[in-house]
């Protein structure tokens, strides 16, 4: 007699940087002196705004009841005067839906626009979730190789030809993108924006990074080019989570086009009836001025740290990097290093035992190419940066 498994949708690739997380933890516990350069989140946590507020709806004691699906009126009405703000978008907030963290939009968007079966484009690097979400809902991923010589992002070029092959049905892209950290300026971003309309493709774009971004004084679009403005029809989703330190709240959100709002509302009432409460009310505070300037304030920190990081690069001397545009992520080939190791993960292993600093290898970003290369993270700040960098410097020195 057979017994039930495991369903094939299940069966995802597992993150290593999880294995990395869960030594550090270990580490730490066993007191040794680690550095972490592995997570993606904002060491300085929300705003001081949003947790007065979250503290005060606690103290309220008034109970915390289920929002309407697609969250609270006034925070979407809200964060469409965000895209005001920010791009000078007229957004409907009926338009906005706000979901358990941008994970939760992920999820939502591809249940409601693609079919099983759909091919559906990717960025390699790239966030290894959209693959895995995409897979077990039974979508085919279609991986565009974006190198160095398209700064890490995809062309219309690539489109064209998996597209004649076979068509697409969708294009998930990010910018800032996790993670090298590059961005697609407004020419490229028109360009595909207008391919995906030509070719009846639906255009989905990450931009949970926007605002931590380093141009140069003057530059257009300093905080990166929303898709909607080149492109009414596009799925656009962010999140509290990064540009405001908000990663554990669970808070994200989607803008959707008007074909979507009705699927997705029906699919979010279903999967998680709403998203939490109590962060929907405190991140009301999160898009105030005060709030807006702690942000600011952390983005110029995170600026400082990826100065002190591309100064002291070359002493690595591992290959070639991403331009790490925007995010806080430097990603990088190590180079002559792996002429010591078989791959990146065996050789962020043994500096993580060596020396107590640990980086993220790449085979989670990208499963072609990654072994080659290594993610940090600029979340820890300057002076760790630098000590790690000391660390890793010396490590290298003696083997």
């Amino acid at each position: 007699m057979s017994r039930p498994s495991p369903s094939r949708r299940s069966q995802v690739t597992p993150f290593e940087v999880m294995e990395v997380l869960a030594r550090v933890a270990r580490m730490r516990e066993e007191g040794r002196d680690v550095i972490s350069l592995c997570a993606g989140e904002p060491a300085g946590g929300a705003p001081t705004a949003v947790s007065r507020a979250a503290a005060a709806i606690h103290e309220s004691r008034e109970p915390l009841t289920y929002t309407p699906a697609l969250g609270l009126t006034e925070l979407r009405s809200a964060i469409a005067q965000h895209y005001r703000d920010w791009y000078g978008l007229d957004l409907p907030a009926e338009r906005v839906a706000v979901t358990t963290g941008s994970s939760g939009a992920f999820v939502l968007t591809f249940l409601a626009a693609f079919d099983q079966g759909d091919r559906v484009a990717l960025a390699r690097p790239g966030y290894p979730a959209y693959r895995n979400i995409l897979s077990g809902l039974g979508c085919e991923v279609v991986d565009l190789d974006c190198g160095p010589e398209v700064r890490y992002q995809p062309t219309v070029e690539q489109l064209a030809e998996v597209h004649a092959r076979q068509p697409l049905a969708g294009l998930v892209l990010a910018s800032p993108a996790n993670p090298t950290g590059t961005m697609i300026g407004r020419a490229e971003l028109t360009a595909i924006a207008r391919w995906c309309t030509e070719h009846g493709v639906r255009l989905v774009s990450d931009e949970i990074y926007h605002g931590i971004t380093y141009p140069e004084p003057g530059a257009p679009d300093p905080r990166g080019v929303c898709a909607l403005e080149v492109d009414d029809d596009a799925v656009v989703i962010s999140s509290f989570s990064k540009y405001w330190g908000m990663t554990g709240w669970r808070l994200g959100w989607a803008v959707v086009p008007n074909d979507l709002v009705g699927p997705v509302d029906a699919l979010a009432g279903n999967i998680a009836l709403c998203p939490p409460a109590p962060a929907q009310m405190a991140a009301l505070s999160a898009l105030t001025d005060e709030a807006l300037l702690e942000c600011e304030e952390a983005v110029a920190g995170f600026a400082r740290t990826r100065e002190v990081l591309l100064e002291l690069a070359p002493r690595l001397g591992w290959g070639e990097a991403a331009p790490a545009d925007g995010a806080f992520y430097y990603y990088a080939d190590l180079g002559p290093q792996l002429d010591r190791w078989p791959h990146s993960a065996a050789y962020a292993a043994a500096l993580l035992e060596a020396t107590g600093v640990a980086v993220t290898p790449g085979g989670d970003f990208d499963e072609r190419a990654g072994d080659r290369h290594v993610r940090l993270s600029l979340a820890a700040g300057p002076e760790a940066v630098a000590e790690a960098v000391e660390r890793i410097v010396a490590w290298q020195a003696g083997l």
